[in-house]
């Protein structure tokens, strides 16, 4: 079925991004160029460019989206909420919040739970995704983020920052896919550059890439 994919359809699924620290202005206006150009579903910045992005592309039907808490999750529940809130704001249509990695790792459901739901509430409707940071957790570790994000109220889970030691496998997606269902989105990050990984990723289970 993914080999049928066309190309449009591919770049439907795809968020266009720039995350590094020494990026610029020529490079974030880029990026928005290309996103538009090729129809990607987004492009994905740090939130200091996201004004700058939604004026690039207010004709176009690529939204802006930003990161929350990115690349650690260690941010407090409360910066978390505020950074999503000011991105939304300026005009942030999607935010991808790192999972507090290492409350998760201690057990410490109650804590992760809220802190997703914190910046859901925040978003005030926009598409939430969370970043599980799959190098760091084993199978059921994953599931468990899975659990936690779709109790929250959230709209994606997603594999990776793309900043630690691995990124995205087949496996993982499909896994997170047998836990969140099928009315929940996967987001395959990390690794992925190249049409062939990117549909094996589709078949996997993802719905972004």
């Amino acid at each position: 079925m993914t080999e049928e994919i066309q190309k449009s359809e591919l770049a439907k699924m795809i968020d266009h991004t720039v995350l590094k620290a020494c990026a610029q202005a020529g490079q974030i206006d880029k990026l928005c160029i290309e996103a538009n150009e090729f129809g990607f579903a987004s492009v994905c910045v740090n939130s200091s460019w996201v004004m700058r992005c939604v004026k690039n592309l207010l004709s176009s039907d690529v939204v802006v989206c930003t990161v929350i808490g990115f690349p650690l999750g260690a941010a407090s529940t409360l910066a978390k909420a505020a950074e999503a809130a000011i991105a939304v704001e300026q005009g942030a249509e999607e935010l991808d919040m790192v999972i507090n990695v290492g409350k998760l790792l201690d057990g410490q459901f109650d804590f992760v739970r809220n802190d997703i739901a914190a910046v859901v509430n925040a978003a005030n409707g926009k598409t939430v995704k969370v970043i599980i940071e799959i190098c760091n957790l084993d199978d059921d570790q994953i599931v468990k983020a899975c659990e936690l994000s779709k109790e929250a109220g959230a709209h994606f889970v997603k594999t990776s920052t793309g900043f630690d030691e691995s990124g995205a496998t087949v496996e993982a997606i499909q896994l997170m896919r047998k836990t969140v269902g099928p009315d929940m989105g996967v987001k395959a990050s990390g690794g992925i550059r190249t049409r062939e990984v990117a549909l094996k990723m589709i078949e996997a289970g993802a719905n972004r890439i």
